[in-house]
């Protein structure tokens, strides 16, 4: 404040000089000026003065402004960084927390974590990725149910008592509940991956990958959803699973899979699903119904070594690559009518049953067996 009077008053002061030196040098140097004449050219050098302070003191204003705002906007970015890790923070221990909530022997606990995880991703998205992955790696867990066969695998780690040494084994009652929970907890796994993955007609969606190797599903609903990849190698599906009308951008794996074994047959639908990449079939076995039709198949396509132990539809479908349905074993009936191969197919050594209806491109040969 004192250094802008300081400025104001040498101003003013330089301003007086310029006003008495201007009208006194005219009047000494030019007779024809007169006083007024030479008062007023005077006084116009003068506020020329008294301007150019104005200009200078606004433009110093201007500067001072203009570095406030750059200093508050350095400001809200700093804030708005802390914020964003403060948040990411948050994030990463909601996340530690769920995983490690995961293994909770109880199963209310298990299913509040898999909601969690599920909420960090819906205000997360960038955790979207790594939440379904975890969902996946905890599907791909070992885990047997009594309704699917009396004897468990191993793997399964159910402690089977027997009624003598040969007799068949049995399931503990205890062990049949926990079963169950670790059921209802597996469902709800699953249905939490479907209500993650985008609408199949979002087209600025992200392709969201997963890894289902190995795992044991029941009821797996994939309806309508994008799909990246999909690995289901050697996977396990009971009841009804369906996969219709999904759009899959990746490689779909279902190397050696099993559909609907044991005492609880289910259904298989594939129908109106479009591969944009490879589709992997073979080896597969379709104890239970299933249905691929209008599927549209872009790229190479296997079906190899394939068992069909119930009916199988692949009406309209349409194969744009590839494929290969060598030794496919149609035991039920198998309807393939209208099906398009627009690349090289395979199709020997196929084998159906004698007394079933099986309809298949026109060309193809097959062995009743």
């Amino acid at each position: 404040m004192g250094e802008r009077k300081i400025g104001l008053i040498a101003t003013i002061a330089v301003a007086v000089v310029v006003l008495v030196g201007v009208s006194i040098a005219l009047l000494a140097f030019d007779p024809r000026t007169t006083g007024a004449d030479a008062l007023r050219t005077g006084g116009l050098a003068a506020g020329s003065v008294v301007a150019m302070y104005a200009l200078w003191l606004n433009d110093r204003r201007r500067r001072v402004e203009e570095e406030r705002q750059k200093t508050e906007r350095q400001r809200h970015e700093l804030e708005n960084r802390r914020a964003d890790l403060d948040r990411d923070r948050v994030a990463d221990e909601r996340f530690a927390r769920a995983v490690e909530l995961l293994g909770h022997e109880t199963d209310q606990v298990r299913v509040g974590a898999l909601h969690a995880l599920a909420g960090l991703a819906r205000s997360n998205p960038e955790y979207t990725q790594t939440v379904l992955d975890v969902l996946c790696s905890y599907l791909r867990r070992p885990f047997w149910h009594p309704r699917y066969t009396d004897d468990a695998p191993a793997s399964a780690g159910v402690p089977l008592n027997t009624a003598s040494g040969d007799g068949p084994k049995q399931w503990p009652r205890d062990a049949k509940d926990e079963a169950e929970r670790k059921l209802q907890v597996r469902l709800t796994a699953q249905r939490l991956v479907a209500d993650l993955l985008p609408a199949a007609d979002d087209v600025d969606a992200p392709a969201y990958d997963l890894d289902l190797t190995n795992a044991t599903l029941e009821y797996f609903d994939l309806t309508d959803r994008k799909v990246g990849t999909l690995v289901l190698r050697y996977g396990k599906l009971f009841s009804d699973n369906n996969f219709s009308r999904c759009e899959y951008h990746g490689d779909v794996w279902f190397t050696g899979a099993t559909v609907g074994a044991g005492r609880l047959y289910g259904r298989f639908r594939c129908d109106d699903v479009v591969f944009h990449q490879r589709a992997w079939f073979p080896g597969i076995e379709f104890n239970g119904r299933s249905s691929f039709r209008r599927t549209r198949f872009h790229g190479q396509t296997r079906f190899a070594d394939s068992r069909f132990a119930d009916s199988v539809s692949m009406e309209r479908a349409e194969f744009h690559g590839p494929t290969d349905f060598r030794s496919v074993h149609f035991e039920h009936d198998a309807d393939l009518s209208g099906a398009t191969f627009h690349a090289e197919i395979q199709h020997t050594g196929i084998t159906t049953s004698p007394d079933r209806e099986v309809v298949l491109p026109d060309g193809w040969k097959a062995v009743r067996a």
